[in-house]
Order: C-alpha cells, then sequence, then structure tokens
C-alpha cells in the first residue's frame, strides 16, 4: 500500500510539472503558429484556429522577414553584441575569480567587497552619466558601446559567482601543482577552468540571455544602424502598428535561440548556479 501510494504522488508530481511545462510553452507555441498565418487570419480569429486548417501555414512570413534587411541588419547586431560581451564577461570574471579566490596580493578583500557592492548599483543610474562619456569619446551610438555596457554591468555578479565557485576548489589540489612546478598560468588553464565548467557555463548562459533579451540598454546607446532585434521590432510595433508579417516571425527568431541555449545547457546552468551561490 505504502509503495502504490509512492508511485502514485510521483505520477501526480510529474503529471503537474508536464501541465505546468505546456503551459509555459504555450505563448511561444501560439507565437510560432501566428508567423505560419496569413496577416488577414491573424487578425480575423486566434492562432488556435489554425490547428483545424493546417493548409493555411505557410512560410510567407519568414520570406518577408528574410526580404527586410532592416530586420535581418538588427538580428546580426544582435549576435554582434551578445557573443562578444559574453566572451568576455566570461573570460574577464574567469581571470578575476582566480585572483580573488586564490592570490595573494594587497587590498584583495577591500577590492572584492568593492566588486560585491556593485551588485546593488541599478543599471538605470548609469545610463545617462555612461551615455555622456560614450558621447565624448565618440562610443555613443555604435556597437562597441553597447557592448562595453554590458560588459561593465555584467563583470560584478560574474566575479562574484566564479570566485565563489573557484574558492571551493580543495587547497591542497592547487598546492600538489605548484609543487610540481605548475605556474599560476598553467594551474589556471589546465586545472581551474576545468574543474570550474559548470559555473562558466551557467555564467555565460546568464550573460547571453540577459543581452540577447535586453532592450532598454540598446534604445539608449545603439543607433539606428547599431540596433539589435529587440528594438528593431519595437519600431516596427510604432511605425506599422499591425505589421504582425514582419513582428511574429521576428518576435519568435528572437525567442528560440536564447530558449534554444537555455535548454541546450540546463544541466550546466543548475549545477553552477547552486554550486557558487554559498561557500
Amino acid at each position: 500500500m505504502a509503495w502504490l501510494l509512492r508511485q502514485l504522488s510521483r505520477s501526480l508530481v510529474q503529471l503537474g510539472l508536464v501541465i505546468v511545462g505546456l503551459l509555459w510553452l504555450t505563448p511561444a507555441f501560439g507565437l510560432f503558429i501566428g508567423s505560419l498565418r496569413p496577416d488577414e487570419d491573424n487578425a480575423a480569429t486566434g492562432w488556435w484556429n489554425a490547428l483545424t486548417n493546417p493548409g493555411s501555414l505557410s512560410l510567407d512570413g519568414y520570406s518577408a522577414l528574410l526580404d527586410n534587411s532592416g530586420i535581418v541588419d538588427a538580428f546580426w547586431n544582435t549576435v554582434l553584441i551578445s557573443v562578444p560581451t559574453t566572451v568576455t564577461v566570461v573570460v574577464v570574471a574567469a581571470l578575476a575569480g582566480y585572483a580573488f579566490a586564490w592570490l595573494e596580493f594587497p587590498g584583495r578583500d577591500w577590492i572584492f567587497l568593492i566588486v560585491v557592492g556593485m551588485l546593488v548599483v541599478p543599471i538605470q543610474v548609469g545610463l545617462l552619466p555612461v551615455a555622456k562619456m560614450f558621447g565624448a569619446v565618440g562610443l555613443f551610438g555604435t556597437i562597441p558601446g553597447v557592448v562595453l555596457f554590458h560588459v561593465a554591468y555584467g563583470l560584478p555578479f560574474a566575479v562574484f559567482l566564479l570566485r565563489n565557485y573557484f574558492a571551493e576548489i580543495p587547497r591542497e589540489m592547487l598546492e600538489a601543482a605548484r609543487m610540481d612546478g605548475g605556474s599560476e598560468w598553467r594551474i589556471f588553464l589546465r586545472l581551474v577552468l576545468p574543474l570550474g565548467r559548470p559555473a562558466i557555463a551557467s555564467l555565460a548562459i546568464f550573460q547571453f540571455l540577459w543581452v540577447w533579451n535586453d532592450m532598454l540598454v540598446s534604445l539608449i546607446f545603439a543607433d539606428s544602424q547599431s540596433q539589435p532585434l529587440t528594438v528593431a521590432l519595437q519600431s516596427e510595433m510604432r511605425q506599422f502598428g499591425s505589421n504582425i508579417g514582419v513582428l511574429a516571425p521576428g518576435a519568435f527568431l528572437s525567442l528560440i535561440v536564447p530558449v534554444a541555449i537555455f535548454f541546450a545547457f540546463q544541466r550546466h546552468f543548475v549545477q553552477g548556479v547552486m554550486a557558487g551561490s554559498v561557500k
């Protein structure tokens, strides 16, 4: 009887998780179906009506999207912003995290305390001062300017996460590597980075999702030539209102990339976050 109750309880939990997962995926599925429907059908009925008439679905919306040079350029701008930002934050944070965890230098603890304190600074506080500074040095309205802003505000959390993770590596392991003649660079590259792969993967996912979906920073720091996909879609909404033929495929394209990356690396995401959150 106890075994039956355990199985029933487990089945109910699994059923609940499936239902929650389906509800969570419903908006994305509806957006995908809407991107395949003609404009007149989307204006007249809900997306679920297409399930009874799948013959009305087509890829014309995606063809129109590819013919829209503004949306295509914005997609590549998003890639040029997200990828360099993610790589830079991960590399710098890994080096800084190792230094704060295992290297002795004057003021280490105070500097790390300042880095942790930057976590509480809202991003809105730095928008206008940094915009003024970027305008003075010629970075305002450019992709490098957007990348630098994201890197600056992404580093405090990144350093905090990787420092906590690297600090959990057994000291004896590092001392044994030093006794074998390993330099700090060799220990970092051959020992610390492989051991820190879960935390690094979770950090990369965090940073990529945040930058890919960002609109506030790009809305202020990017011009019409460097705007990412989120800003381009917002412009299409403002200019054309009901231009669903471009908006729906573009929105689904903007959605599917981070979702695919998250599901591909979700195991590393959960493992790294849990390991780096406490010491």
